[in-house]
């Protein structure tokens, strides 16, 4: 008597705990049905019998077009310089097809919040959720960054937030130094067209990225740093970012002092 077949839910789920959580093709690939024949292309020299018929090109697999990262590093400083509205930067970065990252990605996830508040958040890049919803910072850590909104009287409309990357690394894999610096120009841009006073990065990556510190965030955390918007300084911090309280929650009392040197800022 043969077993029965799992639940396709039971499968997504196997999967999901695994970390398979992106289709890269629309079928499945038989990996175990026989391997194909490997033909072999004929030799430039080889003679061909008189009157034979030439051998016919073999299809080419169709391919996104990336570009080159110096090409697309400067195609996408091109963009976001012509940008002129937070909503010409957003289709700007939607078009663009110089990171690799969009082809695995669902959704582009630009911000989410009020780019009017007084106070920008920044990631690194979306996971998950993000992903699906194409919001930032919706997934577990982003519950957590709203609860330590609300502990210093913000919410989502108070806060403008973003990340550096805005397509999800495949399998939330840390994105590489080249897709970050390929994707520096648009966050930059909308950090200067946002023009928030404060500017608060959210784990070590970001903090690396656009404060430039070498130091990690464990000593970074909880000093201001300024930052310049393209229009003028502003004060910049580095916190902890929510997804490592997650899984460290020993240093939330850290966190609470920078969330406390953070509202004491806003109402200076």
């Amino acid at each position: 008597m043969s077993e029965p077949r799992p639940h396709p839910i039971d499968v997504i789920r196997f999967y999901a705990e695994n970390g398979v959580d992106i289709a890269l093709d629309e079928v499945a690939p038989n990996r175990l049905a026989e391997p194909a024949a490997i033909i072999e292309a004929p030799r430039r020299d080889a003679p061909k019998p008189f009157g034979a018929p030439a051998p016919s090109a073999r299809p080419v697999a169709a391919s996104r077009n990336i570009a080159a990262p110096e090409a697309a590093i400067r195609d996408a400083g091109q963009l976001a310089a012509n940008a002129k509205t937070l909503d010409e930067l957003q289709a700007a970065v939607e078009s663009f097809e110089g990171c690799a990252l969009k082809a695995t990605a669902m959704r582009t996830v630009f911000a989410d919040g009020n780019p009017q508040a007084r106070i920008m958040f920044v990631g690194e890049g979306p996971g998950a959720e993000e992903d699906r919803e194409g919001l930032p910072f919706v997934g577990r850590s982003g519950k957590l960054l709203d609860r330590m909104l609300a502990a210093i009287g913000l919410d989502r409309t108070s806060a403008y937030i973003a990340n550096i990357i805005p397509w999800r690394p495949p399998g939330n894999r840390t994105p590489t130094p080249q897709e970050s610096a390929i994707c520096l120009p648009f966050i930059k841009r909308q950090i200067e067209l946002a023009d928030p006073d404060i500017l608060v990065c959210l784990g070590g990556p970001s903090a690396t990225t656009l404060l430039e510190l070498r130091e990690g965030i464990t000593r970074t955390r909880g000093r201001w740093f300024e930052y310049d918007t393209g229009k003028r300084k502003i004060k910049a911090i580095a916190l902890f970012h929510p997804a490592y309280l997650l899984r460290s929650p020993a240093h939330k009392k850290l966190a609470w002092q920078d969330l406390l040197a953070i509202r004491k800022a806003l109402n200076a």
